[in-house]
């Protein structure tokens, strides 16, 4: 349910397009979790990042809908290029009548199955990427870390979704079911690395923006 300071930001913010519009609204018809959708505040977010970071090269882990690829889609330049991870095969057909929709199916390309032998693969096929976008299974997100930044560009970007969840990780105590302890394992792994820097950020569950150094 969108609370007012929810109502405030999206009202306050550059609209999302009629593709995202439909999308939004077809997730929420057509899946069990829509609230996994990233939402127009934060999809405008993650535009503009995509933009002043300059990124041509992205690699998304969790692409669910399609939304949020549809999102960094809007801020790449011509010649710039998405490969998302998606584990739902049952969702396909769905994230790419939202590409087309959206006009972005020939910068983005859907890789279905487990994320983590899909980014092997693409680590051994010698994949380099200037930003990141990770919002996949939170038991896994420390799984994720290491390939990605092995194929992350120097002063490339991480960011990762969800690791403020709904508080639970600076709860006292903090709540020992997997996915809680997935994201605090990650984000005490992020926080202490000498490789990179980050920040988190209070958006929705959460952000943390990484860059390597």
């Amino acid at each position: 349910m969108e609370t007012p300071l929810d109502r405030y930001l999206r009202t306050h913010s550059t609209p999302q397009s009629e593709a995202l519009e439909w999308l939004e609204k077809q997730t929420n018809i057509r899946t069990n979790y829509p609230r996994m959708l990233s939402g127009a505040v934060q999809g405008r977010f993650m535009t503009m990042l995509v933009k002043m970071t300059g990124a041509r090269d992205i690699l998304e882990i969790g692409a669910f809908t399609g939304y949020s690829s549809i999102c960094m889609a809007y801020g790449l330049p011509q010649d710039g290029h998405i490969d998302t991870l998606e584990i739902n095969d049952e969702l396909e057909d769905l994230i790419m009548e939202g590409f087309d929709r959206a006009g972005v199916r020939e910068k983005i390309t859907l890789h279905i199955g487990d994320a983590r032998d899909t980014l092997g693969r693409l680590a051994a096929e010698g994949r380099k990427y200037d930003f990141v976008y990770i919002d996949a299974n939170k038991r896994e997100y420390c799984d994720y870390y290491e390939p990605v930044l092995g194929m992350l560009r120097p002063r490339g970007c991480i960011l990762t979704d969800d690791v403020l969840w709904d508080g639970k990780p600076y709860s006292d105590p903090v709540p020992r079911d997997k996915q809680t302890q997935g994201i605090v394992r990650f984000n005490d792994m992020v926080a202490s690395d000498p490789r990179v820097e980050t920040v988190l950020l209070p958006l929705r569950a959460g952000l943390s923006i990484t860059m390597k150094k």
